[in-house]
């Protein structure tokens, strides 16, 4: 046994993650994406957003990442230029691969007071950025929960945790794992040691590592890269309720612009183009309007 696989991974950076507008009436608490922390490798922006019936995200294009929109209140609807529609409440969970290109709508249901949850965009590798878009949509009892002990449930909505598999396919190795524990209590994650991560806490408050780094509400905690495989997490006088989020780097170049996150600026150029152009993908973006919107 290597001294490193003993260790728990550390917390390098904590930051506050501020409200800010977004969309149409919509709140945000960007954590991945803020100035502080503009990219994490593979992953490209979290938001906790914060949606009124009166807001939302209306027509919109994608290329060349993943969005993974996870609920904790309300309900949201979806809609796009192929005719995939739905919605997704409490619990559940949409992993959308925008690959190639897709423009839709995401707005959340007129008869609630707001929509509440998490979307993440995770970067997809150079060989897959213009795949065929793809839909992974799991109800909140179809994602199965791990229980390392009592008075700690992790829902494993991708990779694995303490046994538990995930059914998510994942073209970026991805790990993300929704954590509520009670208060005094103890568990020890384990983590692939190339994957970089963070931990993002959504209430309550989580001492992570040998150090006992305190983690507050709506902060981001990066993990330390240092090769070790588990990370320890304690509670002490209060519940918490986090966020578990890892995944294999790539390594590549980022160039984004808004929407679109290529590896070279011809290539963003390229993807203007052809969204102008209704091509290469956008084919469909011809004359269509959400119905939702």
């Amino acid at each position: 046994m290597t001294a490193t696989s003993t260790l728990s991974r550390s917390i390098t950076k904590s930051i506050l993650s501020k409200e800010q507008s977004e969309g149409v009436g919509a709140r945000v608490r960007r954590s991945i994406g803020r100035p502080e922390l503009r990219n994490h490798d593979p992953f490209l922006m979290l938001d906790e957003f914060s949606v009124d019936k009166n807001g939302g995200f209306p027509d919109h294009p994608h290329r060349g990442f993943e969005t993974v929109t996870y609920m904790l209140e309300g309900q949201f609807q979806h809609e796009d230029f192929a005719g995939h529609k739905g919605t997704i409440g409490p619990g559940d969970l949409q992993w959308m691969t925008a690959g190639r290109g897709i423009v839709h709508s995401e707005m959340p249901v007129k008869s609630q007071t707001r929509a509440h949850g998490l979307q993440l965009w995770i970067n997809l590798p150079k060989e897959h950025k213009m795949c065929e878009p793809q839909y992974q949509e799991l109800l909140d009892g179809q994602i199965p929960r791990a229980t390392p002990e009592e008075g700690v449930v992790v829902k494993v909505i991708a990779g694995e945790s303490h046994g538990v598999k995930s059914q998510v396919y994942t073209r970026t190795p991805t790990m993300y794992l929704d954590f509520k524990m009670d208060k005094n209590k103890t568990v020890t994650q384990t983590i692939p040691s190339t994957y970089t991560g963070f931990i993002y806490m959504l209430k309550g408050t989580a001492f992570i590592g040998d150090k006992e780094f305190e983690g507050k509400a709506h902060h981001t905690l990066t993990l330390s890269e240092d090769g070790a495989t588990t990370v320890k997490i304690h509670t002490k006088d209060e519940d918490a309720h986090f966020v578990f989020i890892a995944g294999e780097p790539l390594k590549e170049p980022i160039v984004q612009h808004g929407p679109f996150v290529m590896n070279s600026s011809e290539e963003i150029f390229d993807t203007f183009v052809d969204y102008q152009n209704n091509k290469n993908g956008f084919e469909r973006a011809r004359n269509w309007r959400s119905t939702i919107a």
